[in-house]
């Protein structure tokens, strides 16, 4: 019962918990907004209404999105004050300030602009209008520019000194461009468009299949198909240089990561296997001879450290890391697939027509927030027992409140999450369900003559890009 009630093990629950649920919001409203961006810029290019359809159609999306991604993100900010006083006392001056720029700079760019995104295509003026969906564009990678680079500094700590038990910026570049801050931002900026193009294509596909929405649906669908061919691969290459990163810089996560207990040359790559904390062994390992040395050291015969390197409490829960990562690669490896299956059906003109890709695609449609939350756990997990890397353990940063409390205000967030945004994706889902509809006449141009004639010779080209 002790164990059920430990004060640590609940908050960081409680923390885990809350996070899972607001990580899936910016995942997409990121990448949304972008899209955003790109659809109203090409309407205003080409003057083709589908493009205004589709972006009136997932602005809806997006303001809903971006709602309840306010929201959870609040409720975290206050968790930090009740359950992580120690730790907000102590890292304060390093990452009060970051969050404060967040705040100052994407948060404001993102309210600002998002009331004339969202209600003046008829009030103001096309540049005026589109100029406010590139800002809100720009203050949600804002927004992932300083979460990430706070993030970060927890991994890789630099640019501080420690004065009166607390740590003290010295050098604010160094603090938010810190040893793993750059790789860390460009891969969750990619997981963020990898998210929007996967829940794109998996409602694009849903209509196509039940014959809704006809020509918006397949340019949708290929747009989509086009930012899964480019940008999974692309991300394949920004995980492995991350991974790089995190060898040099976190070589026990890596450990885990790898399901490694002995320092060895010529290490495997172990496939799949059961991390054994207390018999300090990986079980019913299926290993790959070598090439764990040649991912990370690039070379046959290079040293792997184990986790045996490290005391047993200075050790990550390597179950959850070794897995959790599987997960994330191998939905990434499902995202690349994709794309090349679109690729070849794009190339023999049948993109729109394969039933079993438009299954595929909804399938899919989860994937982005699954590996999101995947690889979320894999990074925090793995810096474990540490909440600041190698300065400041989780423990130490935990407030003094009894379990109990602790305990009873999780069931409350559970029992208040599960309602509040349980009805928000119910509502989600409505709107993806509903077909994109036709704007009114009367206020959009057609300039697409041009364009309905080059698609009538084959849709999915490059037009629908």
């Amino acid at each position: 019962m002790s164990e059920i009630l430990d004060p640590l093990l609940l908050a960081r629950f409680q923390f885990a918990f809350t996070v899972s649920f607001h990580i899936i919001f910016p995942s997409l409203t990121i990448g949304l907004a972008s899209y955003l961006a790109v659809l109203e810029a090409l309407w205003l290019w080409r003057g083709d209404k589908v493009y205004l359809q589709l972006y009136r159609y997932w602005s809806k999306i997006f303001a809903l999105s971006f709602g309840m991604g306010v929201v959870s993100g609040i409720v975290m900010s206050y968790q930090i004050g009740t359950n992580w006083g120690p730790f907000a006392d102590q890292t304060g001056p390093v990452l009060g300030p970051l969050l404060g720029y967040e705040v100052l700079s994407a948060f404001f760019l993102e309210a600002g602009f998002l009331g004339i995104m969202l209600f003046g295509m008829e009030r103001v003026g096309k540049g005026l209008h589109f100029s406010a969906t590139v800002l809100v564009a720009i203050g949600t990678l804002f927004s992932a520019f300083w979460i990430m680079a706070a993030n970060s500094w927890m991994q890789t700590p630099a640019g501080f000194t420690v004065g009166a038990d607390q740590f003290l910026p010295d050098s604010w570049l160094a603090i938010i461009f810190n040893p793993s801050f750059p790789h860390r931002l460009i891969h969750m900026v990619l997981a963020a468009y990898l998210t929007t193009a996967f829940v794109v294509a998996a409602v694009s596909a849903w209509h196509i299949l039940k014959g809704d929405s006809g020509r918006p649906a397949r340019v949708a669908f290929s747009m989509a198909m086009w930012m899964a061919t480019i940008v999974a691969p692309a991300q394949l290459v920004a995980g492995d240089i991350l991974g790089l990163n995190t060898f040099e810089h976190q070589p026990a996560k890596v450990a885990a990561i790898e399901g490694h207990w002995e320092t060895q040359r010529g290490a495997p790559f172990i496939l799949f296997g059961m991390p054994d904390m207390a018999a300090e062994e990986t079980r019913y390992a299926l290993e790959i001879p070598k090439i764990g040395s040649l991912i990370l050291t690039h070379s046959f015969d290079g040293e792997v450290p184990g986790l045996k390197a490290w005391p047993p409490e200075d050790r990550p829960f390597a179950p959850l890391v070794f897995w959790s990562f599987r997960i994330m690669v191998g939905l990434g490896l499902l995202m690349i697939l994709m794309g090349m299956i679109g690729v070849w059906l794009r190339w023999r003109g049948r993109l729109y027509d394969h039933r079993s890709l438009m299954w595929f695609a909804v399938a899919m449609g989860p994937s982005g927030f699954v590996a999101v939350i995947a690889g979320w756990i894999t990074t925090e997990a793995g810096r474990q027992p540490w909440i600041v890397q190698g300065l400041l353990r989780t423990a130490d940063g935990v407030s003094p409140v009894a379990g109990p409390a602790v305990g009873g205000s999780l069931l409350a967030f559970i029992a208040v999450y599960f309602i509040v945004f349980g009805a928000g994706f119910w509502y989600l889902a409505k709107l993806f369900a509903r077909p994109v509809e036709a704007p009114p006449e009367d206020n959009v141009p057609d300039r697409a003559a041009g364009v309905l004639a080059l698609e009538a010779g084959g849709e999915g080209g490059l037009s629908d890009a």
